[in-house]
């Protein structure tokens, strides 16, 4: 079976460190873990790896955040993928941060790139891990918390979460969003 795990975020150094972009910082860590490189290629970074009997395409769009669809549309054509293969990795203001929560549709809480991807592939029902990043910011100030850097008491268990998260995926690649949700939903 064939996976494509997409991690959202926005290319370039002044945002490698922010919370928007812990969709890439959980694809980094699993390419890590993997051994796997990456190329850059047609509308983003593709790196390719195997869990098991699971072949997984990852994918950093290189459209920036509000324009994701158009890669993830493009990968799911290019590499045959079923749209209940594909997971999602997104921040969300709405979740405590470090809580990881899996969904297999839902609204894009007025996430943009999640917002864009409905469009480009013309539906919802796509699955999701969302990473809470919280909301630790006064009113007016949310593109800045978004864009901003991490807290250092945030970084300093990233790693932890970052660890978890790509147990998640490999789980979801091996056992499917069902099991996975029912195993990690609420850790």
């Amino acid at each position: 079976m064939k996976y494509l795990i997409v991690g959202l975020g926005n290319i370039g150094d002044e945002y490698r460190q922010t919370r928007h972009n812990i969709g890439f910082r959980i694809v980094d860590a699993l390419s890590s873990k993997l051994g796997a490189t990456w190329e850059d290629r047609r509308y983003g970074f593709i790196c390719r790896c195997r869990v098991k009997n699971a072949e997984l395409v990852l994918l950093k769009p290189s459209t920036f955040m509000n324009l994701s669809g158009t890669a993830v549309r493009y990968w799911l054509q290019q590499e045959k993928i079923p749209l209940e293969n594909m997971l999602v990795l997104v921040d969300d203001l709405n979740l405590p941060f470090g809580t990881i929560r899996m969904r297999k549709q839902g609204s894009a809480g007025g996430h943009n790139g999640l917002k864009n991807i409905e469009q480009c592939i013309c539906t919802p029902n796509y699955n999701r891990l969302r990473f809470g990043i919280g909301a630790d910011y006064s009113k007016g100030a949310q593109i800045n918390y978004v864009l901003g850097q991490w807290q250092p008491e945030e970084e300093s268990k990233l790693k932890e979460r970052l660890d978890l998260c790509t147990e998640i995926i490999q789980s979801f690649c091996l056992q499917g969003i069902d099991r996975t949700m029912n195993l990690y939903n609420g850790k």
